[in-house]
């Protein structure tokens, strides 16, 4: 996918899309992103939970909900200091040492050791692709339930109208017709 494509899909600057046109497009093809439709749900998803491929670590406060992550045994954050280290990173915002070591062991990368290079362009493509990959999220693209893609990503519909318009765009950007 070219820059300028990747650009209107997602929301980005141009210079956010073209760092992170070629990462994209391999993750897409890594992880069976492989229709028009399911890259148009996918680039609305990673654009607004990214910021417009602005942002792949998360902003930290801390924010009284980001306290919380400290000692969520859920997320695997068992030490101190676990709620920060591993916070929100990649496009969609992989949190927990949990989260970071099943990633980091399917895309071949020690990221419990390593969390921050879940913030470069190629780890936060790929864990994007995965995420949507391991969670069955083509079905939904493919029978346009945006909704519940949503939920399944967000665990709500957070920002909704903002995925929606990205969502339209990207059909419009790729020839998506449904």
């Amino acid at each position: 996918m070219d820059a300028m494509t990747l650009a209107r899909c997602s929301g980005a600057r141009i210079d956010r899309a073209q760092r992170f046109a070629e990462p994209i497009t391999a993750a897409m093809a890594e992880f069976g992103i492989d229709t028009p439709a399911r890259q148009a749900a996918f680039l609305a998803q990673i654009g607004h939970e990214s910021g417009f491929l602005k942002y792949t670590v998360e902003l930290w406060g801390p924010t009284e909900a980001q306290k919380r992550y400290e000692g969520r045994k859920d997320l695997g954050n068992l030490q101190i200091g676990d709620g920060y280290r591993f916070r929100g990173r990649g496009l969609l915002q992989t949190t927990g040492r949990a989260n970071y070591k099943a990633t980091g062991d399917e895309l071949g990368v020690d990221l419990e050791a390593h969390p921050e290079l879940l913030g470069e362009p190629v780890l936060a493509s790929r864990s994007a692709g995965h995420y949507w990959q391991s969670h069955g999220l083509n079905r939904f693209a493919d029978s346009g339930d945006f909704v519940t893609l949503t939920k399944r990503i967000n665990g709500g519909t957070n920002g909704l109208a903002e995925r929606q318009i990205l969502w339209a765009a990207s059909k419009a950007a790729l020839g998506v017709t449904s």
